[in-house]
């Protein structure tokens, strides 16, 4: 593939471009899916195709295609390169880029058991199994599982030296029951909602889920909730755990730390980010104890890789340091506009026929030291949520809104009722700064999320959100709130 890469490079450099690259990308795709004892989907695919990036005179130019040939390869990148000339003429300011070594190396995603060595008969096997369980009462009118496989080899090149090839992989599976009856319908899903869980491994993910275990229990929560009372309303102290926490930090602090989203690239579309530049190093953004960490290193994230888009190294750093405003996701064009001299190397493109944009990294809420069970137990009237069901956030990324599948009532030190329906609001670092406990590492687990929708077009990306059960004193829960 290097070899239909090169031809790129060489007219590139022919042309004089400040900057280009070649991403030749080979994706394979599963989806395995059961619905009410039925097969509901059995999907297989595999595309090729690449995209080449042009910078000329300080702007930017892309093309892309699906058909593999040095003629196509050649007509693309003119293509790029006279977007980009075109471009150039109607540009604000230049964009540079920020400098990084080149690299010639390949990465792999580390894995025990290939997912699409397995045989779909075993797949749907186990989904058939949890199906049989979740519709053994009349009143689980809709009972869906799946599963998901994707395998990406990419093969990136650029005028600047690098040569790198990746094979990324990441396993899913997932499970909903929705229970209904004549005042209500109630959902729950495992191991979490909007899919289920998704990481970057093999197949040994979908054995260590439990599926066939946790499916009674899933079942039997759908069905009480039938019956639950409804979430209470007032300010209350918040325990929130696994992916609905994911997702409180990917909205208001993931989405909020994208530069190109703070320096208003997104604004027409998706918003901006109340956490400006000036802010940068000196804005309280949560309480001392918390501290938030991207990493495109870490074992298991739907976005660790050797090597970024913009073919930046694998790097890990602070978002928010002891509760300071300290890094945002950066690329190599947007770095310089704070003052640093790398990207950050949050440089990522849906598949070949997208150019690459700046993505959420993997970021996760580090570990604090209470355990789980003296989180409860420190706590005198509160709730705790878990499962996301609903979510809204403005414009700013600033008032947020979240409804839950599931909570329970805390009352001196005891987890006591479950409540149906439970919601809370906040607005971002009010919210953050109310984070008075975060458990240990003994329960501090890695979510994945697998639908990050950004960008015109719009572009998918996946990442991750580690983190253990925290607490936040007297948030407004339910439809409306004491004084």
């Amino acid at each position: 593939m290097f070899g239909f890469a090169k031809k790129a490079i060489e007219i590139a450099d022919k042309h004089n471009a400040d900057f280009a690259d070649i991403r030749i990308i080979e994706t394979r795709r599963q989806t395995l899916n059961v619905k009410n004892g039925e097969l509901g989907a059995l999907n297989d695919s595999v595309t090729l195709g690449f995209g080449v990036r042009v910078l000329f005179n300080g702007a930017w130019g892309f093309a892309s295609s699906d058909v593999i040939a040095s003629r196509e390869v050649e007509r693309v990148t003119r293509l790029a390169l006279d977007i980009a000339k075109a471009s150039s003429t109607l540009k604000n300011k230049k964009a540079r880029l920020a400098p990084e070594p080149a690299y010639q190396d390949f990465w792999q995603t580390p894995f025990i058991t290939d997912p699409f060595s397995i045989t779909a008969e075993k797949k749907l096997d186990l989904l058939f199994a949890v199906d049989k369980i979740l519709r053994k009462d009349s009143r689980i009118r809709s009972a869906v599982s799946g599963m998901n496989f994707i395998r990406e080899h990419q093969w990136h090149m650029t005028t600047e030296g690098s040569r790198i090839e990746q094979v990324l992989l990441s396993s899913g599976a997932g499970y909903l029951a929705l229970a209904v009856d004549k005042d209500s319908a109630q959902v729950r899903s495992y191991p979490s909602t909007h899919g289920g869980q998704t990481l970057s491994m093999g197949y040994e993910l979908i054995d260590s889920l439990d599926l066939v275990e946790n499916a009674e229990r899933v079942r039997c929560e759908a069905l009480a909730l039938l019956s639950a009372p409804p979430c209470p309303s007032g300010a209350k102290d918040l325990i929130i755990s696994g992916n609905q926490l994911a997702l409180q930090i990917h909205e208001s602090v993931g989405h909020a730390s994208e530069l190109d989203r703070v320096l208003g690239y997104e604004e027409s579309y998706a918003g901006s980010s109340f956490a400006t530049i000036e802010k940068l190093g000196k804005f309280r953004y949560a309480s001392p104890i918390v501290n938030l960490v991207a990493d495109a290193t870490l074992p298991g994230g739907l976005a660790t890789a050797g090597y970024d888009d913009d073919a930046v190294k694998a790097q890990r750093w602070h978002i928010v340091k002891n509760g300071i405003l300290s890094g945002y996701m950066t690329n190599r064009e947007f770095a310089g506009r704070i003052g640093q001299n790398r990207s950050r190397g949050s440089c990522r493109a849906d598949g070949h026929n997208n150019i690459p944009i700046t993505r959420i990294c993997n970021l996760s809420l580090m570990p604090g030291t209470i355990s789980a069970s003296d989180l409860i137990k420190d706590t005198k009237d509160g709730i705790i949520m878990e499962n996301n069901k609903s979510w809204s956030i403005d414009q700013k990324r600033l008032n947020f809104q979240f409804g839950c599948e599931i909570g329970w009532l805390v009352k001196n030190g005891k987890k006591t009722t479950m409540v149906k329906n439970p919601t809370y609001q906040g607005i971002t670092p009010e919210f953050w700064n109310s984070c008075d406990a975060i458990a240990d590492e003994n329960s501090w687990r890695l979510w994945g999320v697998a639908n990050c929708g950004k960008g015109q077009p719009p572009q998918t990306a996946m990442m991750c959100h580690g983190n253990s059960p925290s607490r936040f004193r007297k948030v407004k829960i339910g439809v409306k709130s004491s004084d």
